[in-house]
């Protein structure tokens, strides 16, 4: 009788004894996570957008047996779940995705490691006879990306100028997310950047928007904003296709590549409002 009380008393005892809040149990270890450091961010820093090039059934083959992927995929007409448009995760956000491949964005290079990416099923573009011919977007698939970039955005606090196209990041090899993406109107629900009309007319100066421009300029203004391009002074074919992957993002109506006065102005704009 008194063994079996003595048992009971160190059962009751065990069963009280349990970890500090503070503490995690692991196999063989524990973990103290008492003190917590400041000097901390959150890993993910951008957000890429891209298209496919590829319908619905093509674009998630290629994402899950190819070799590339992407945290999300929206589909032409995303599929409904009480009414709600539903995205593809085929990548945990904690996982890095394979969806920027060789990048550059500010100081950082292969954001592989640093993004989540958001891939858009859209044909992309064909060549016409007067040049390409652009794929528009679906309405419910805009939506769907608008909350999702949004949802993105705000848990990671990441910068307006750090949303981006693959070809911001890739500018000689990528065209996506191309020049029919709606950055002007996502940036009005807190997606991205775009510049204020009232500073863009301030870098303008009274001059014709089509007007040539010293390329040293561009060249400056959008590798301070976070292009990587040559600082030449020379309108060489590097040179253009950077400026013509800035134009697709912020002055889709023109995108020559030609360095104008329209493209200066906003190049500065948008250097003063997010890197001043």
């Amino acid at each position: 009788m008194k063994k079996a009380v003595l048992l009971l008393a160190i059962l009751m005892m065990t069963a009280c004894v349990t970890a500090p809040e503070n503490l995690i149990v692991k196999n063989g270890y524990a973990v103290d996570t008492t003190h917590t450091s400041p000097n901390q961010n959150e890993r993910i820093r951008y957000l890429v957008l891209h298209y496919t090039v590829f319908d619905d059934k093509n674009s998630l083959d290629a994402l899950t047996n190819g070799t590339a992927s992407a945290h999300y995929l929206a589909y032409s007409t995303p599929h409904k779940h009480h009414n709600l448009p539903v995205v593809l995760q085929l990548v945990p956000e904690a996982k890095r995705a394979w969806h920027a491949g060789v990048s550059h964005w500010g100081n950082r290079a292969n954001l592989n490691d640093t993004s989540i990416g958001i891939e858009i099923v859209n044909a992309g573009f064909i060549e016409g006879p007067t040049g390409r011919l652009w794929f528009p977007y679906t309405e419910a698939q805009l939506a769907l990306v608008k909350y999702l970039a949004a949802d993105v955005i705000k848990r990671y606090a990441i910068e307006p100028q750090n949303v981006v196209g693959h070809s911001d990041i890739a500018p000689l090899r990528k065209s996506d997310p191309g020049p029919l993406f709606p950055w002007q109107a996502l940036s009005e629900h807190g997606i991205g950047a775009w510049p204020d009309a009232v500073t863009v007319h301030k870098h303008l100066a009274g001059r014709p928007e089509s007007q040539t421009v010293d390329v040293s300029i561009v060249q400056r203004a959008l590798a301070t904003y976070g292009y990587t391009i040559p600082q030449s002074g020379v309108l060489d074919d590097e040179t253009r296709q950077v400026i013509r992957a800035f134009q697709m993002h912020f002055r889709p109506a023109g995108i020559s590549g030609i360095p104008d006065a329209e493209t200066e102005a906003v190049a500065l704009a948008l250097v003063e409002k997010y890197l001043s």
